[in-house]
């Protein structure tokens, strides 16, 4: 039986929803974390602590496991085929749903925003992408993409902004949209070669306009600009926007990695001109991609760190001031951006135990 390492962030200052969740590692259980800062001023500035442990029961390797935008249900995905859905409210754990519908490993699920209801999306290696709802209570299979020819890596929910649009990459190197345009009925569009030998990950810019909570006229409503990163085997990270015909348009190739990006995640904003992505690689390195000028759409890459193993997974707090990093070295380790632009390791999560390491900066994380 196997089970996976879950780091789950909760904002101190909220407690609340939005944890995020950092997969895969092969252990015995899955763990949700909290992260909190210290009162005392000798302290080391964070903690890093287990707030709950929850046991699956799948057969085989969990490859996701994702919160719900509450942060009471928790989704997981395993190779024995299935997928299922706790409740783990008040550090408890009752199993809700053992969804079957897949023939092969279940790679990923994604939430839909709670304003649709109650919807999830699956990927797996059999080619598939199942969006699952709850009707009453009770989970149900509400609609089955099979437009792929080959494993489908990656699925991520569009901002709730712009409707009930679903991202999918492929190993045939391409990647659908999938929109809901009511009564069952789901529309699908297909950027074909989007990578060279396929797409491992998908991830959608935020809904917020940059530079918008400055500039920004009051009253006005926003000129809303869909776009979306992806990763691939072909080492490269592409920006791709909506055009006004409703076509798929690649606008950007960013290039620093040296082996298949294994994931991409655009960063939350609140509309200030600057927008971040990571990035992660079958190279080790994980990059922090930004762009201050919108005008110019100039991207800059900056090294967070070279790791000795390859990474697996990025992803950002809801603050977007965090940035959680997964990888072979069975470790979930914490990065903030210090006042002097430097990224510092501010926890060290080893096999899932909680421990915390001190604060190291980049240069000196390099020299180890």
């Amino acid at each position: 039986m196997r089970k996976l390492v879950l780091t789950c962030y909760l904002p101190f200052e909220l407690l609340c929803n939005c944890p995020f969740p950092v997969s895969t590692f092969p252990k015995s259980q899955i763990r949700l974390y909290t992260f909190r800062a210290c009162t005392e001023k000798n302290e080391m500035g964070e903690v890093v602590s287990v707030i709950n442990t929850v046991d699956t029961s799948h057969e085989d390797m969990i490859h996701d496991a994702q919160m719900d935008y509450y942060g009471t249900r928790l989704a997981t995905c395993s190779s024995d085929r299935s997928v299922k859905i706790f409740d783990v409210r008040n550090g408890g754990q009752i199993l809700i749903a053992d969804l079957r519908g897949h023939e092969g490993p279940v790679w990923q699920v994604a939430w839909a925003h709670p304003m649709y209801g109650n919807i999830l999306a699956s990927c797996s290696y059999d080619r598939k992408v199942i969006i699952w709802k709850e009707e009453n209570g009770t989970w149900e299979k509400t609609h089955e993409h099979t437009g792929h020819d080959s494993s489908v890596n990656s699925v991520c929910w569009a901002p709730h902004d712009y409707g009930l649009i679903l991202a999918c990459g492929s190993s045939d190197g391409a990647i659908s949209l999938l929109t809901y345009t009511g009564e069952g009925q789901w529309e699908v569009k297909k950027i074909n070669n989007a990578h060279t030998i396929g797409c491992n990950a998908v991830s959608w810019a935020p809904a917020v306009v940059p530079g918008s909570l400055i500039d920004q006229p009051s009253g006005q409503k926003p000129n809303y600009i869909k776009k979306f990163a992806s990763g691939g085997c072909d080492n490269l990270i592409k920006l791709w926007k909506e055009e006004e015909d409703g076509q798929w348009k690649e606008e950007q190739k960013l290039e620093a990695h040296s082996d298949w990006v294994r994931d991409v995640a655009w960063a939350p904003s609140i509309g200030l001109p600057t927008s971040t992505i990571a990035s992660c690689s079958q190279d080790g390195r994980v990059f922090i991609w930004t762009c201050d000028d919108v005008s110019s759409n100039t991207w800059s890459p900056k090294l967070l760190h070279k790791f000795n193993d390859v990474v697996w997974h990025v992803s950002w707090s809801i603050t977007a001031n965090i940035l959680a990093v997964s990888g072979g070295d069975n470790k979930v380790t914490l990065w903030k951006e210090s006042v002097d632009g430097q990224w510092v390791c501010i926890s060290d999560v080893n096999k899932g135990q909680g421990s915390v390491s001190t604060s190291v900066t980049e240069g000196q994380q390099n020299e180890q």
